[in-house]
């Protein structure tokens, strides 16, 4: 196993303890899908408890550190230099519909960078996590990004609404941590996104970067309305050229 931080061991553990919830939860949904009520009410107490288990683990082992999550928003404690940034449930709507693809995902920011970072599929149990200058994994595995140079051959995810005057082959999944985890682990070529949260994609920035992937400049004081555009280093000019109007 490689070498990882007491910080990074922190997050993995909270993000593994959350979970059971979240697996537990999942499995009750599909019986609220005929219920005439739904199951959107569980769902957001799904989000809530899973969030709380994460913020508890966390301060157990940092109590000093700030907080930016979903639920929760800005929470600045003694150590406002050092925050976790967190979102317990990224792919809602997925899991709202009882489809098996979202993620939990946390991120630490020291200062003005993004130097660990975490998104954990409990479904399929694939734990992508990456700290600075230590390189990206994939349940222990050493990643990287996909190395096809060709436009036309790469597969790329986006968040918002298909262009298809943009001419690149696209699919929507519907939870952004995942598309940015899968980009790393070359799966997607390329990710673009806008209107994002940075509790959406900031353990995505570090774990893409880490992978050798390329991003925009990402403003890391702005909470709201980021923009992502992400992908392998070969294609990435053509890429941007090909998304000038987006």
């Amino acid at each position: 196993m490689n070498s990882i931080s007491a910080n990074l061991n922190v997050m993995i553990k909270a993000s593994e303890k959350a979970s059971k919830i979240l697996i537990k939860d999942f499995g009750e949904i599909e019986k609220l899908q005929v219920s005439k009520k739904g199951p959107k009410d569980f769902v957001t107490n799904s989000d809530l408890k899973t969030e709380k288990i994460i913020i508890d683990e966390l301060k157990k082992a940092r109590p000093n550190y700030s907080i930016l999550s979903e639920e929760e928003g800005v929470v600045n404690n003694k150590d406002k230099n050092n925050t976790w940034i967190i979102d317990p449930i990224d792919g809602t709507i997925n899991y709202l519909h009882g489809v098996p693809h979202f993620a939990i995902s946390i991120a630490l920011k020291s200062y003005d960078q993004i130097i660990a970072g975490l998104i954990y599929d409990p479904i399929k149990d694939e734990m992508f996590y990456a700290e600075k200058n230590n390189g990206t994994y994939l349940n222990n595995q050493r990643i990287k990004v996909s190395k096809r140079n060709k436009i036309e051959d790469c597969l790329f995810v986006v968040g918002n609404k298909i262009d298809h005057d943009n001419e690149l082959n696209v699919r929507k999944s519907g939870c952004a941590a995942l598309d940015m985890a899968y980009v790393a682990a070359g799966r997607y070529d390329g990710y673009f996104q806008k209107d994002l949260n940075l509790w959406d994609v900031a353990a995505g920035i570090i774990i893409i970067k880490e992978a050798g992937g390329i991003l925009n400049e990402i403003n890391l004081t702005k909470i709201n309305e980021v923009k992502i555009i992400a992908s392998n280093n070969s294609i990435n000019n053509k890429f941007i050229e090909k998304l000038k109007n987006f």
